[in-house]
C-alpha cells in the first residue's frame, strides 16, 4: 500500500534537478555571450562584426554535431562522472575564450564550449528523468529548462553588461566562475540514479542506443522538435531589426522588450512543465497551434506597436517553452539514456540553425516579415509530424498497454 508520504515524495522534484538547471544556465550564458558582445569582440580580435557572427553559427554547429559524439564516448560512464568531465571540457573552452588573442583561437574555444554544452544538455535532461518518478518527468525537465530560460532572461544581459563595462574577456571569466560554482554544487548535491550504480544491471551498448535512434516515433519526435524550435527562432532571431525598422521602437527600448519576452518564456515553461506529463501530445499540438496564431498576428500587425508586442509575448509563451513536452515525448518514444536525449537536443539546435539561416536568406528578397512567415510554415509542418503520436496512448498520456513495453522503455 502506498502511503500519502510516499506519494508526496515521488511527486517532489529533488534539489539535484535545480543544480542541473544551474549548469544549464552557465552553458546558455556562454552560448549567447557572443551575440551580446559583437562590437567589442570585433575590435578586440581585429575582425569585422560579420566574422563574429560566424562564431554563433560555429557554436551551434559544434553543439549539433559534436555533442552526440562526446556523449557517445561517455556512454558507459556514470552520469555524475560524465557531468564532471563535461564541466571540465566546458571550462577549458571558456578559459580559452577569455585568453583569446586571435580570431582562430576564439573559433577553437567556441567549438570546445559548444560540444560540451550540447553533451551537458543531453546528460542533464537524461539524469532529470531518471532521478524522479515517471509521472513527474515533464515537471523535472521543466525545472532544469528554467536554466535555459534564465540564461536568456538574465545570462545574456549579465554577459553583455559585464563585457561592456569591464571588457569582453571579463564576460568569459565570469562564465568560468559560474561554471566552477555549478560544478562544485553538482559534486555536493547530485547523485547517480540507483540503476547507474548497479553492477548487476548491464549498461546499454552503443548498438543498443543506436537501435533506439531508429525507432519511427523517436524520429518523428526529433523532427517535430526541430520544426517547433525552428518556427520560433525564425522570428526571435530577427526581433530587433523588425521592432526597430518596421514597428518603430527606439533601439534603446528593444532590450527591455526582449527582457519582457524572456519573462514570458519563463512563465510559459512553468505552465508547460505542469502539463507535459499527462497531456504530452495535446500540449504540443495546442502550443504549436497557438504559436501559429501568434506568429501570424505578429506578421500581419508588425507595424502596430501594441498588437505587435501582444503577439511577440505570445510567441514567448508557447515557443521554446515546449521543451519539457518535447523532451517527455522523445523519452517515451526512445528512452531516458543520455545519447537519445543529446541527439534530441542536437535536433533542437538544428532547428535554431535552420530558422535563423533560412530566415537570413529570405530577408534580402522578401523583406523582414519573411522569416516570421517561414516560422508559420514550419509550425504547420510540426503539427503534421506530431499528429501520428495520437495513435499511442503512452505517448499521449504516459499510459503503457503492457508491462513488457514499460520494461523496454525503462531499459
Amino acid at each position: 500500500m502506498i502511503t500519502t508520504t510516499e506519494t508526496a515524495a515521488t511527486r517532489r522534484v529533488p534539489a539535484a534537478v535545480y543544480i542541473l538547471a544551474a549548469g544549464i544556465f552557465a552553458m546558455v550564458t556562454s552560448e549567447f555571450a557572443v551575440a551580446g558582445l559583437m562590437p567589442q569582440l570585433a575590435d578586440g580580435l581585429g575582425t569585422g562584426v560579420e566574422q563574429i557572427g560566424y562564431l554563433v553559427t560555429i557554436f551551434a554547429v559544434a553543439m549539433a554535431v559534436g555533442g552526440p559524439i562526446l556523449t557517445l564516448f561517455l556512454l558507459r560512464v556514470p552520469p555524475k562522472t560524465a557531468l564532471m568531465v563535461i564541466f571540465a571540457i566546458f571550462l577549458v573552452g571558456n578559459l580559452l575564450a577569455a585568453l583569446a588573442t586571435s580570431y582562430s583561437m576564439m573559433v577553437v574555444a567556441r567549438i570546445i564550449s559548444g560540444v560540451a554544452a550540447q553533451a551537458f544538455f543531453g546528460v542533464a535532461v537524461s539524469l532529470c528523468a531518471r532521478l524522479v518518478d515517471e509521472r513527474i518527468r515533464g515537471r523535472a525537465v521543466g525545472v532544469a529548462m528554467n536554466g535555459l530560460m534564465l540564461g536568456t532572461l538574465l545570462g545574456l544581459p549579465l554577459a553583455t553588461l559585464v563585457g561592456g563595462r569591464l571588457g569582453w574577456q571579463s564576460a568569459f571569466w565570469t562564465i568560468s566562475i559560474i561554471t566552477v560554482i555549478a560544478a562544485i554544487l553538482t559534486v555536493v548535491v547530485v547523485r547517480n540514479p540507483p540503476q547507474a550504480d548497479s553492477s548487476e544491471r548491464p549498461r546499454p551498448s552503443a548498438s543498443d542506443e543506436f537501435a533506439v535512434l531508429r525507432r519511427p516515433q523517436f524520429l518523428l519526435a526529433i523532427v517535430s522538435s526541430t520544426l517547433i524550435i525552428g518556427a520560433t527562432f525564425s522570428a526571435f532571431t530577427f526581433f530587433t531589426p523588425i521592432l526597430t525598422q518596421i514597428t518603430g521602437f527606439a533601439e534603446g527600448t528593444v532590450p527591455l522588450l526582449l527582457l519582457a519576452y524572456g519573462a514570458a518564456t519563463l512563465v510559459g515553461n512553468m505552465i508547460v512543465a505542469r502539463l507535459a506529463d499527462r497531456h504530452t501530445i495535446s500540449t504540443l499540438l495546442g502550443g504549436t497551434a497557438l504559436n501559429i496564431v501568434f506568429l501570424t498576428g505578429f506578421a500581419i500587425f508588425t507595424d502596430v506597436p501594441a498588437l505587435a508586442l501582444v503577439f511577440m509575448f505570445g510567441i514567448g509563451l508557447v515557443g521554446v517553452t515546449m521543451n519539457p513536452a518535447m523532451a517527455v515525448r522523445a523519452q517515451r518514444a526512445g528512452n531516458t539514456a543520455p545519447l537519445a536525449n543529446t541527439v534530441h537536443s542536437s535536433f533542437i539546435t538544428l532547428g535554431i540553425i535552420l530558422g535563423s539561416a533560412i530566415g537570413s536568406a529570405l530577408i534580402p528578397v522578401y523583406g523582414l516579415r519573411s522569416p516570421v512567415i517561414l516560422g508559420i510554415g514550419m509550425a504547420v509542418l510540426a503539427i503534421l509530424v506530431i499528429l501520428p503520436a495520437l495513435a499511442s496512448p503512452y505517448l499521449r498520456h504516459g499510459i503503457r498497454e503492457d508491462a513488457h513495453e514499460r520494461e523496454e522503455v525503462q531499459a
